[in-house]
């Protein structure tokens, strides 16, 4: 197994086997299914490591990893990632982010399907996960958007409220959600912890049916 724990940018070399570490780990989690998903990490010259498009991520070979500029750019002959803007959108905002991970969350997708409105998570242990948050007694608010194949105008909605985020983590409707951290290792947990806690949500649904109100607000 490679060494996830990085504390800090890294070689690309460093960061592509990083990624590659993490495409097996989520893959045997569900959160990776067919080609979905993207995953970057913060390079040393100040570029970035992220998944080329079109390949299962439980599969991923080096070679299947990229470097792109600050703005998202190519700089190599290979295809981003489509969603490669929203991973420098949380760099620029984030300077001590070094890795990010957009999964496709089974558990999101059906909870987000059932409620609308941004995700409200209380009471769990689990949430002592996020930097910064110390007990089970807090509600954490993940923030949720709707999805859409336009990624400047999702960037464009995302740009007032990013910066300002509870927690480094937001949920795209219907389709999964994003976390960054200061490294791989970081992020890895937050993405087990965050499926989860939905996981648990919609268990709670299944118990109590869909509430009027106060589930999502």
């Amino acid at each position: 197994m490679s060494e996830l724990i990085t504390n800090g940018p890294v070689s690309f070399e460093t960061a592509a086997r990083n990624i590659c570490e993490a495409g097996r780990i989520l893959d045997s989690k569900a959160m990776a299914p067919a080609t979905s998903g993207n995953y970057s990490m913060r390079v040393d010259d100040g570029s970035f490591a992220i998944t080329a498009s079109g390949f299962h991520k439980g599969r991923l070979i080096e070679d299947n990893v990229m470097r792109v500029d600050a703005e998202g750019k190519a700089l190599e002959p290979k295809k981003p990632s489509a969603e490669t803007l929203l991973h420098t959108q949380i760099y620029r905002h984030y300077p001590g982010a070094n890795a990010i991970l957009h999964v496709h969350s089974g558990n999101g997708v059906v909870l987000t399907r059932l409620l609308g409105g941004d995700v409200l998570l209380a009471g769990y242990e689990m949430l002592k996960v996020f930097p910064g948050v110390n007990t089970h007694e807090v509600k954490v608010r993940l923030k949720t958007v709707d999805n859409t194949q336009d990624m400047p105008a999702l960037a464009e909605l995302l740009e007032p409220e990013i910066a300002g985020l509870a927690v480094p983590v937001y949920v795209i409707r219907d389709h999964g959600f994003y976390v960054w951290g200061k490294d791989m290792d970081e992020c890895l947990n937050m993405c087990e912890a965050v499926d989860h806690m939905l996981g648990l949500e919609l268990q709670v649904l299944t118990f109590k049916g869909l509430p009027k109100k106060g589930f999502f607000v």
